[in-house]
C-alpha cells in the first residue's frame, strides 16, 4: 500500500500543475488593455496658509471671558428677584415630580386632630399630604383640605418675566 501512495502523489502533483499551464491569451489580453489606459496625473497636495492667530483687544469693553457681576445696588438671583415669585431654595416634595392631572385625592384621615389627604401617584403609591405641603409641577401649595377636595395655590409663569397666583381644586376621585 505504501509504494501505491509514493506513486499516486507524484501523479496527481503533474496532473494539478498541467492545468495552470492552459491558453493565458485573455489574461495578457486584459492586461495589455488595463496597461494602455490613459494615465491621469496625481494633483499635487494643496498649500495650507499658515494660522494667524487673532488678538482680541478689549479697549473700554469687557472681558467676554471673564462673568459679569451684578450691579451692588441690586441684588441678584431669586432672592433679589421683586414680586410674586416661588422659593427655589426650598427641597421638593414627592408630589412635585408630577402634574396635578396625573394625581387622585382617594380619600381623607383625621389624625390627631390633622386632617389628612390621600393622593395617589401615577406609580400607584399613595402619599398622605397636609396643609402646607407642595405637589403639583407649578408650586402648587396646599392651603385647605375638606373631605371632599383638596384646595391649592400654584404660582405660574405670567409671560412676562413674573408669575402670578392661580387657585387650583383637586375634587375626590369616584
Amino acid at each position: 500500500m505504501k509504494a501505491w501512495t509514493r506513486l499516486s502523489l507524484p501523479v496527481l502533483m503533474a496532473l494539478s500543475l498541467s492545468a495552470c499551464g492552459g491558453n493565458m491569451s485573455d489574461l495578457q489580453g486584459y492586461v495589455a488593455q488595463i496597461k494602455a489606459r490613459k494615465v491621469t496625473p496625481v494633483l499635487p497636495m494643496p498649500q495650507i496658509k499658515p494660522y494667524t492667530p487673532y488678538a482680541y483687544v478689549a479697549g473700554s469693553r469687557r472681558d467676554p471671558f471673564v462673568p459679569e457681576l451684578a450691579p451692588q445696588n441690586q441684588p441678584s438671583g431669586p432672592a433679589g428677584v421683586k414680586g410674586l415669585h416661588p422659593d427655589l431654595s426650598r427641597d421638593r416634595e414627592p408630589l412635585e415630580a408630577y402634574p396635578l392631572d396625573a394625581l387622585k385625592m382617594v380619600g381623607t384621615i383625621d389624625f390627631n386632630g390633622t386632617v389628612y389627604a390621600m393622593i395617589k401617584a401615577p406609580d400607584g403609591v399613595i402619599h398622605r399630604i397636609a396643609v402646607g405641603n407642595y405637589m403639583g409641577q407649578n408650586y402648587g401649595k396646599v392651603v385647605r383640605i375638606t373631605d371632599g377636595e383638596v384646595d391649592l395655590s400654584e404660582l405660574v409663569p405670567d409671560g412676562f418675566n413674573g408669575w402670578q397666583r392661580r387657585a387650583t381644586v383637586m375634587s375626590l376621585a369616584q
